[in-house]
């Protein structure tokens, strides 16, 4: 992930410049980058935009994964048991009632990962006494 220095450093704050440089032709063996490499870039782009993005907020992105699926759950199951009360429906015969309560039970595991994440992002940053942010400058009023 070494390319995506630049990207971190600018993150940070930190200004970032260009350098023009000399690049002499290979002169022995052979590239190995090629088009196999383009799906580690493509993971390494989604590690750095999570890094960048939820590393310091990982219940935005866990929390709502999570709120989603529990309500997306939740509803087929209320509208299952509806189907069952109201118009007899029967439960067993359908694989969309164990499905919803699968759905229901990965959403409150997503809520409860964000919870953890926080957790464990509050006591890093406070145990290595590192800044959850940094300040550039500051402003006299």
């Amino acid at each position: 992930m070494h390319r995506y220095i630049p990207a971190v450093a600018s993150w940070m704050g930190i200004n970032v410049a260009e350098i023009e440089v000399n690049h002499h032709p290979r002169k022995f063996g052979k590239a190995k980058y090629g088009i196999s490499r383009t799906f580690r870039v493509i993971l390494d782009l989604i590690t750095i935009k999570f890094l960048l993005t939820y590393s310091k907020k990982p219940m935005q992105i866990f929390g709502l994964a999570g709120v989603i699926a529990t309500i997306i759950g939740a509803g087929v199951t209320i509208w299952l048991i509806i189907e069952r009360l109201f118009f007899d429906q029967p439960l067993a015969s359908r694989p969309l009632f164990i499905l919803a309560i699968s759905v229901i039970f990965v959403g409150i595991q997503l809520i409860t990962m964000g919870l953890l994440g926080e957790i464990i992002m509050r006591t890093y940053h406070e145990g290595t006494g590192k800044p959850t942010y940094f300040i550039r400058e500051i402003l006299d009023k």
